[in-house]
């Protein structure tokens, strides 16, 4: 009985702290705007639709983004937080999340995204374009 007991306050002491780490998790997910950011991916990707069969009516996109739901996205991302940090690694993450210099990574991290993909896509069609020059001037495709 009493190694029965002690087999159940183990198990019910991990599921505490997994529980404990998962809020924490949320929470940082929250601060950082994770979900968001993954909720305006899924927009973009609907508007791309969009644009491609604009025959399709409204009501299927409108129908299609409430079942986006940021929570869902949460709950497919805690997994791997719980993967790769301890708790103490989440703590320490919100703990700087919290502070100024953290607020000013969230708020401008999307925006060196967005900028360093325009610089990315840029410099990948200058290397297309050289890459087809160098191979014409070789002669190893036609002109």
């Amino acid at each position: 009985l009493l190694f029965t007991l002690l087999i159940c306050g183990l198990a019910f002491s991990a599921f505490s702290q997994s529980n404990t780490k998962n809020e924490k998790i949320k929470t940082l997910l929250e601060l950082t705007g994770s979900a968001k950011m993954g909720i305006q991916a899924m927009n973009s990707i609907i508007t791309s639709f969009r644009s491609t069969y604009p025959n399709i009516p409204q009501e299927f996109w409108n129908e299609f983004e409430k079942k986006a739901k940021a929570e869902d996205l949460i709950t497919l991302i805690i997994p791997i937080y719980e993967k790769h940090y301890t708790e103490e690694d989440i703590d320490n993450l919100i703990g700087f999340y919290k502070t100024p210099f953290g607020k000013k990574m969230i708020a401008t991290t999307p925006l060196i995204m967005q900028e360093s993909m325009a610089v990315g896509q840029n410099w990948g069609k200058k290397m297309a374009e050289d890459i087809v020059k160098e191979l014409k001037g070789r002669s190893l495709i036609k002109q």
